[in-house]
């Protein structure tokens, strides 16, 4: 399997911080979404990807091409080649307050041997971004919406997305989105999607990976999450007739209490709904999954 972006066991500590066994993979045609709590280490993780920073231990190889592990020091010059081949938008706009929307075009014309101006220019059109407006006269949704463009805008194999749809509306959301459908038609680029807006994932996510506190949770396709796992409603007292009665493996369901009920995350729906006809079981969403997995009691 040829992968744009395949990650194996990363470790990066920094403190009292431990970015641990961390592995994740984006095939080409694929979009991999990236969740977890605040400080769970997804920034870390793609800065180690992108060679920001050298990571303490594991493999990284991005576009066929080792960032890090065995051979990387000797393929430096390589990764510079690569580097040009991934477009990649953090979570704030890294241009200087001066700079108009037009000088970013001329940036991008120095950096990028690919680069068009005119894919620039239609996509700062459609985005309501005026050429003489400098960057500290630009909203953060504004400036992530120029980011976006300037990524876009070189014909990338690979986007590399931390928080890309933040401080945007939910129209502007669904603008940015399917920019991003069409950026995958053709079927052999692949997007890794750092977000908090998991609804986003929903709509675009081929798989969705999870850490937290620097430690992997899961890695499933979405339509597990979405389409398969469900959340059972049990009132206080159904609870432990539902886990006494052998439908759910010992550790497959979580389990959250709160004032109203106890909420059960099911590996399956429509199994469980045909065991326990009387408990409500709604599909699950990716927050719902996330949620039950890092707060949930394993039972």
């Amino acid at each position: 399997m040829d992968y744009l972006i395949r990650v194996d066991d990363l470790e990066k500590r920094y403190g009292d911080f431990a970015l641990q066994d961390v592995s994740l993979a984006v095939e080409p045609g694929s979009v991999v979404g990236f969740v977890g709590s605040n400080g769970a280490g997804k920034t870390t993780t793609l800065k180690a990807i992108l060679g920001l920073i050298v990571p303490d231990g594991g493999v990284i190889e991005l576009l066929g091409e080792p960032v890090a592990g065995p051979g990387a020091r000797a393929r430096a010059q390589v990764l510079d080649a690569v580097k040009a081949r991934i477009g990649v938008v953090f979570d704030t706009c890294a241009f200087p307050a001066t700079c108009r929307v037009a000088d970013v075009g001329a940036i991008g014309r120095a950096a990028y041997p690919t680069w068009s101006r005119r894919r620039f220019e239609e996509l700062c059109e459609a985005f309501g971004l005026a050429p003489k407006k400098t960057v500290k006269e630009l909203s953060r949704g504004m400036g992530m919406k120029l980011t976006l463009a300037f990524a876009l805008a070189h014909d990338p194999e690979l986007l590399v997305l931390d928080e890309a749809t933040a401080g945007l509306d939910p129209l502007a959301r669904d603008e940015v989105l399917d920019i991003l459908r069409g950026f995958m038609a053709s079927g052999d680029r692949g997007i890794l999607m750092s977000t908090h807006i998991t609804s986003d994932l929903e709509k675009i996510a081929d798989e969705v990976v999870c850490i937290d506190a620097g430690h992997p949770v899961f890695s499933l396709p979405k339509d597990v999450i979405c389409d398969e796992a469900g959340v059972a409603r049990c009132r206080a007292g159904e609870l432990e007739e539902v886990l006494g009665s052998g439908a759910l493996a010992p550790g497959a369901a979580r389990v959250l209490r709160h004032d109203y009920g106890v909420d059960v995350l099911v590996p399956d729906r429509f199994a469980f709904a045909r065991a326990f006809p009387q408990v409500p079981v709604d599909k699950a969403s990716i927050e719902d999954y996330m949620t039950l997995m890092l707060k949930g009691e394993a039972r």
